[in-house]
């Protein structure tokens, strides 16, 4: 009926059975991009932006990977599993964005890919949320898969 692997024969929702599989070493990587405005990038000094909650890089990266771990209980169709690992990384680029990287492993029947999305998107959000005391021209730009290996197919962004 469909390319969709979670509509069933019958055009209806389903989770993708992945009993039959056999595991893999898996790995994703995804990035979230996060344009501040003058005023809170004035706020920067060193590798990070202290506010009065606190250092916001570091926050976002405890939030992001615990967001990650929570995957399965978010996006309704997802397996829950555990992961191996989950790195969350935050810089500036030479644009003066805050580019945010997950990065998430594991040895599994499914993928990593959806785990590294949401630890990149809830550390950005977690950028604006630190942020909006100083200024809500915060844009949070885009988030995109940068990278998986391992299950059926690798896809690396160029």
């Amino acid at each position: 009926m469909s390319d969709f692997s979670h509509l069933n024969d019958k055009g209806q929702p389903t989770m993708v059975d992945v009993g039959g599989k056999q595991p893999t070493h898996r790995t994703a990587t995804a990035r979230s991009i996060v344009s501040l405005p003058p005023e809170v990038l004035e706020k920067f000094a060193a590798d990070d932006i202290q506010t009065k909650k606190g250092s916001v890089f570091q926050t976002a990266i405890i939030a992001g990977i615990m967001a990650a771990k929570k995957t399965g209980e978010l996006i309704p169709l997802c397996h829950p599993i555990g992961m191996d690992n989950c790195h969350v990384a935050i810089q500036l680029n030479e644009q003066q964005e805050v580019v945010i990287d997950c990065t998430a492993s594991i040895t599994a029947k499914t993928g990593i890919e959806m785990e590294a999305l949401v630890g990149a998107t809830v550390a950005a959000l977690t950028v604006y949320d630190m942020c909006k005391a100083m200024s809500h021209d915060i844009v949070i730009r885009e988030t995109k898969l940068i990278e998986k290996t391992g299950g059926k197919h690798d896809f690396k962004r160029s």
